[in-house]
């Protein structure tokens, strides 16, 4: 069933990030990371745009291996890198048969690597820098760098790790990882890759033979100290709603549930056909912006499952049918996720049922 909200999805906006990427990171190669539906803009048709020769992604990452095959299937043909890795020898095996590259971060892996035979693949070394989610440790990198080297359906081999903290400029672990990173590529000889979105923005000197923007390729900003505006970067998801009423309340009612708005005065309340049932955030705090008809106007009461209450006292001509941005142009997704308590990539991937 179709939504009263719309999602729009940019696809100019993204090739314009994707080159802002290519700016920022000029001496490295880009692995696009498309992983939980590319953040809820459309995994396929984000590939696609990013596929074209003035845009052309050097590899795509994904989280697991049938958000690759779906690639694979669409036509696309660049490389694909699957950040959990295979889980089984059937999984290598699909992997081998549609030239996908799996990430290594476990000794588990590492035994179904020595016992499988077939096409060679490139593989992508994780090591544990800070993070303490997956890879290897720092101190078993060599030896796991030897073990890979001698099964005989690896190929080339480029050593990966993820920072934690990047978004936080002065946090002292980012220079503990990079120091570690950088030496340990230095022992190992090994192309390299450490840089997500924060990294790239905030580290420039550290960005290796690969980088792997995420975030910022949607237009949402990966670090504390910029605005997306900042860092010329374009919102490429904008979320609309229509307006469906229009109601003129008396000073001393409440709106919505609880009742935890309470008019001021006499007043128009708007009501937006949109809610958490469409993927807005149900913590979005009073005052949260919107915008209609070329003001902003703001969010008061809760939000309920398919509604949410606007106060409209400085949009007098607002009348049922008009247009109500949620986020895009005029309000950035970065800023309604500081109002809900949440960060934006899960609004947008929040946002993947109601896409057109």
């Amino acid at each position: 069933m179709k939504r009263s909200a719309i999602v729009r999805i940019d696809l100019a906006a993204l090739q314009h990030n994707f080159q802002r990427v290519k700016q920022l990171a000029p001496h490295s190669r880009v692995v696009a990371v498309i992983k939980a539906d590319a953040y809820g803009h459309g995994i396929v048709q984000v590939a696609e745009a990013l596929s074209q020769s003035s845009h052309l992604a050097d590899a795509f990452a994904v989280a697991h291996l049938n958000e690759a095959l779906l690639l694979r299937e669409a036509g696309i043909e660049q490389a694909i890198i699957v950040l959990q890795g295979f889980q089984n020898l059937q999984q290598l095996a699909q992997m081998q048969a549609h030239n996908i590259q799996p990430v290594v971060h476990q000794h588990a892996q590492l035994s179904i690597l020595q016992q499988a035979t077939g096409q060679s693949l490139p593989v992508w070394m994780k090591v544990n820098t800070g993070m303490g989610r997956l890879g290897f440790s720092v101190a078993e990198a060599a030896s796991v760098k030897a073990d890979l080297q001698a099964c005989s359906v690896v190929d080339d081999i480029c050593l990966m790790s993820h920072f934690a903290n990047a978004d936080q400029i002065e946090h002292p672990l980012n220079q503990q990882q990079i120091i570690a990173f950088e030496q340990l590529s230095r022992q190992l000889n090994l192309s390299s890759s450490l840089c997500n979105s924060a990294g790239l923005v905030q580290f420039s000197n550290t960005q290796a033979d690969w980088v792997r923007p995420g975030i910022m390729l949607y237009g949402a900003s990966p670090v504390s100290n910029q605005t997306a505006i900042e860092l010329d970067l374009k919102p490429v998801m904008h979320l609309h709603a229509p307006l469906i009423a229009v109601n003129h309340l008396r000073k001393g009612e409440g709106v919505g549930y609880g009742s935890e708005f309470v008019c001021p005065e006499d007043m128009p309340v708007g009501i937006v056909a949109i809610g958490y049932g469409d993927g807005y955030p149900r913590h979005a705090r009073q005052h949260t912006p919107v915008f209609i008809n070329g003001r902003r106007a703001k969010l008061i009461g809760r939000v309920s499952m398919d509604m949410l209450c606007i106060d409209l006292r400085d949009v007098s001509d607002a009348k049922a049918g008009d247009d109500v941005e949620l986020w895009g142009e005029h309000i950035s997704v970065d800023e309604l996720a500081q109002c809900a308590d949440t960060i934006a990539y899960e609004l947008l991937c929040n946002m993947a049922a109601s896409r057109l």
